[in-house]
């Protein structure tokens, strides 16, 4: 097994390589002058199982172009096996058509990773769970939750929890949550948003006076959303508000 690090977060792959008691394969990534990525593995990957770690996250066209030129350079180099672990998933907001001539940027992505040569991909908490049948390679969607869970159990296991969605479409997410936490009770913001970007809240759904409430959301880009939601929360008479 050969484990490739991208450049989107070396740390997250240094630790996973240590944990696996694995070393990191070597390559380097660089940049010719007019920004092109250039990608050279220096380790002897063929006839093995390869994992690259690299998020599409911000820069995402950056991190997801080096991430389909470290998996074309692999399969080039004979790679049995190719999986792309990308724990966070660009593109994925774009899963489907929210108007006329608009595209589905989520799956055109699917489509660039399996036609660059990946055999698997592994993410976490996708934006959307539909996202996993836009690849016609196995794909494996791990859940944060329980890590989550726990966290929140040892910081405020003495406290009125509430846990809150900060929005209608992600009340699935919350609410996911809330059975981990012993059925914590669950509230819903419900928010209009005008254009992209910008949110406003109307109104509380549930009862929020006195209670330690856990905003739990998947993308956070300006905050925008929890922001408000905090604000909300706190005019409705919660206590604390974390997110």
């Amino acid at each position: 097994m050969k484990l490739l690090s991208g450049n989107s977060n070396a740390p997250l792959a240094r630790s996973i390589a240590d944990y696996l008691e694995v070393p990191l394969t070597e390559a380097s990534v660089r940049r010719f002058a007019d920004e092109e990525i250039f990608v050279e593995v220096h380790d002897n990957v063929r006839g093995e199982d390869v994992f690259v770690v690299q998020s599409t996250s911000y820069p995402a066209n950056d991190n997801l172009m080096e991430l389909l030129i470290c998996i074309d350079a692999l399969r080039r180099a004979s790679a049995k096996r190719i999986t792309a672990v990308v724990p966070y998933f660009g593109y994925a907001r774009q899963d489907r058509k929210p108007g006329p001539r608009t595209p589905i940027s989520a799956k055109l992505v699917a489509n660039l990773i399996t036609v660059a040569g990946a055999s698997r991909v592994l993410s976490i908490d996708l934006h959307a769970g539909q996202i996993q049948g836009f690849f016609d390679i196995p794909t494996d969607n791990l859940f944060a939750a329980p890590v989550i869970a726990a966290d929140i159990q040892a910081r405020f296991s003495n406290r009125e929890l509430l846990i809150v969605s900060p929005d209608v479409g992600g009340v699935v997410r919350a609410r996911g949550l809330a059975k981990r936490l012993n059925n914590a009770p669950l509230a819903i913001v419900d928010k209009r948003r005008e254009r992209a970007g910008e949110s406003e809240v109307m109104n509380i759904i549930g009862d929020v006076e006195g209670r330690c409430c856990i905003l739990i959301d998947d993308i956070v880009d300006s905050a925008g959303t929890l922001c408000n939601a905090a604000a909300a929360l706190k005019q409705q008479g919660a206590e604390e508000v974390f997110a």
